[in-house]
């Protein structure tokens, strides 16, 4: 039988979600990650956490799509019967998400929606659904943004609902509290990946101000984050609990 802990981190195949799962699997936490549809990426991440003595594996989820939700969270709990002889895991992260970047006169309703699913209705529902199999002392993770607590132009719709994500998390952190459930929220700043086309990390315009604007005085990379997450899922971090951490080399003091 597997004593292991395990944690479901979902866009984990690139960018922030997979620094995740390699920190977290370097803490010695098995993980399920999920991709929307690179497989292959998916697949190279399952591998290098198994090179690790972790286990691994990768499950298809659109995060918008709240009809397969139950599919999904069958397909899981199938795998974690067969790996382990039971359904439950110990650690949820809610990172999946796509950029939105459009003025807010100029957002249209397909985009809010779009987005609107994929942020706050998908987490929503599909942390609901994970509840019955998310062992009593585990931990809830979120992930918002910077961009909940300044505003830069062009993420209305996108920091806003990173701002519902942040008081969903402290109803979470109150509601579940009676099952020693900890609900935190991690709040990245600019960071350099593929995410809204490389955005941060190809513009050299946008790099710039975001470097000016750090107290650090660079823009984030995914090393910077995924560490963090693993940490809130570690015993150390057990009395942290309804919290927003901002990780973003101070962005915007």
């Amino acid at each position: 039988m597997a004593t292991n802990k395990i944690a479901l981190v979902t866009g984990g195949s690139r960018g922030l979600g997979r620094n995740m799962a390699i920190g977290l699997a370097k803490k010695g936490i098995d993980v399920i990650l999920t991709y929307n549809s690179n497989q292959e990426e998916a697949n190279h991440v399952v591998s290098m956490i198994q090179a690790m003595g972790q286990h691994a594996a990768a499950f298809q989820l659109n995060a918008g799509d709240t009809t397969s939700f139950d599919y999904f969270i069958q397909q899981v709990t199938d795998h974690l019967k067969t790996q382990t002889g039971q359904s439950n895991f110990d650690f949820l992260i809610n990172n999946a998400g796509t950029a939105l970047y459009a003025p807010f006169a100029e957002t249209t309703e397909e985009q809010f929606d779009n987005a609107y699913n994929i942020h706050y209705k998908g987490v929503f529902f599909l942390t609901q659904k994970a509840l019955p199999y998310l062992n009593d002392g585990g931990r809830i993770i979120n992930i918002s943004s910077g961009l909940a607590r300044f505003a830069f132009p062009g993420s209305s719709a996108y920091g806003s609902m990173k701002g519902a994500i942040e008081v969903l998390t402290r109803y979470l952190a109150k509601e579940l509290g009676p099952r020693g459930i900890a609900a935190n929220v991690v709040a990245p700043g600019a960071i350099e990946t593929d995410f809204g086309g490389g955005h941060v990390r190809d513009n050299k315009e946008t790099n710039a101000h975001i470097a000016a604007v750090t107290a650090l005085g660079r823009a984030g990379v995914p090393d910077d984050i995924g560490g963090v997450v693993a940490f809130l899922c570690t015993e150390e971090a057990r009395w942290i609990n309804g919290q927003r951490i901002e990780v973003s080399g101070g962005m915007n003091l």
